[in-house]
């Protein structure tokens, strides 16, 4: 099974009460595919990059079985750059740069081996770009969407046209409060069922993930760390682990049920709490399955309890 991502390949540059990360490789591609390298061998990135993106991240996404036609090389421009600030709780951050630079006018485009994708992860960029790239799609068999708050503040009809398209929605529980104007998670769930996703998972950072699909809801915690380095790009890593576990499991079963979409999302906490212990994607671009199979075997612990006995 193929997977097609749409997102950043760019450079972040971090502060966190743990120190700086200087100017390192990030971008919601990077994280996506990184994430879904482990289980979907075959992907497909479409994206934008300056001619000051370093050839070794490139390289290394290709070893992983990115396949990299769908990325624009812009060799006189600079990548996007992002700059950003947290607060001692880890959570809240400010922005201090947003440097568009390549990606100011950049129209997608997919290659012929993408367009035949089974799967496709849409990552957080303008819902224009993400129209664009859905309109080159032949017939997925699943469309993930990712999001944020930004567009709905200011592309918010073409926000609701692709969500319409869309499969699965992942948003963050204040981003479901905007889109809906529903306060309880539950009914926000309903109200973007009625937007055209089948399912929604809300994520819900250090607190884990709800997933909402018909009449079904699950509930996944977040693993717990003991600290965090650098929570930048675990909101892509999660939707990576989830996609790319998916496309593992329809390889196998040839469908996608509901337990199928509960290991997904446990699976996308395990690989967030990876990103989590470094900088940037330090950590995925050295982790192993080893470890995955190492960190999903203790997360299964953690709601374990036994058999219930009843007075």
């Amino acid at each position: 099974m193929s997977l097609l991502t749409l997102g950043t390949v760019a450079f972040d540059s971090i502060k966190t009460p743990h120190g700086s990360s200087g100017k390192v490789v990030g971008g919601a591609a990077s994280y996506i595919a990184l994430a879904a390298s482990h289980f979907a061998p075959e992907q497909h990135v479409v994206s934008v990059v300056g001619g000051d993106f370093p050839q070794a991240f490139l390289d290394l996404l290709e070893s992983r079985g990115a396949g990299l036609k769908g990325l624009t090389m812009v060799s006189d421009g600079a990548s996007f750059h992002w700059a950003g600030s947290y607060h001692n709780d880890m959570v809240g951050r400010d922005t201090l740069a947003t440097d568009l630079n390549v990606l100011v006018g950049w129209e997608p485009n997919v290659c012929p081996e993408g367009a035949q994708a089974d799967f496709v992860m849409l990552g957080n960029l303008d819902p224009a770009v993400q129209l664009a790239v859905l309109d080159q799609m032949s017939s997925p068999k699943l469309v993930v969407l990712d999001t944020m708050n930004f567009w709905m503040d200011v592309a918010l009809e073409n926000l609701k046209t692709i969500i319409s398209r869309v499969d699965v929605l992942t948003v963050n529980d204040e981003e479901a409060r905007q889109l809906t104007g529903e306060h309880f998670l539950p009914r926000a769930a309903r109200a973007i069922h009625a937007m055209g996703p089948q399912t929604v998972v809300i994520k819900k950072g250090e607190h884990g993930a709800l997933m909402f699909q018909g009449g079904h809801t699950f509930f996944a915690p977040a693993y717990p760390l003991e600290e965090v380095v650098d929570p930048t790009g675990a909101g892509d890593t999660f939707a990576g682990g989830f996609v790319g576990y998916l496309c593992a499991r329809y390889k196998e079963a040839g469908e996608v049920t509901w337990d199928h979409m509960k290991q997904a999302v446990t699976m996308g906490s395990v690989m967030a709490s990876f990103t989590c212990e470094a900088f940037g994607t330090a950590k995925l671009q050295s982790l192993t399955m080893n470890e995955v199979r190492d960190r999903w075997s203790e997360y299964t612990t953690l709601t374990e309890c036994g058999p219930m006995v009843w007075p």
